[in-house]
């Protein structure tokens, strides 16, 4: 079956973001009242797998060995069949 993994990837707290405090900045320059901007990135993988349950291993596996480094990211996945 064909299944589609949605990976957001995102910093722990206490780690740098210049991206996030970069946009902050530049938002406040643009004259919006903005505190803080937290970046994170979404992956849409598209994956064939057995059932749910395979294709949440499946892409879990894939988050732990190439998607997100465990040291310094959060991570959630939903997963949800394809028609």
């Amino acid at each position: 079956m064909k299944y589609c993994a949605k990976i957001e990837v995102s910093l722990k707290p206490g780690h740098s973001n210049p991206e996030g405090e970069t946009t902050a900045h530049l938002l406040v320059e643009l004259g919006y009242k903005v505190e803080a901007v937290e970046v994170s990135k979404v992956y849409t993988v598209n994956l064939e797998a057995a059932n749910v349950s395979d294709a949440k291993l499946k892409a879990e596996e894939m988050s732990k060995r190439l998607l997100a480094n465990p040291t310094k990211d959060n991570y959630t996945i939903s997963v949800e069949e394809q028609k």
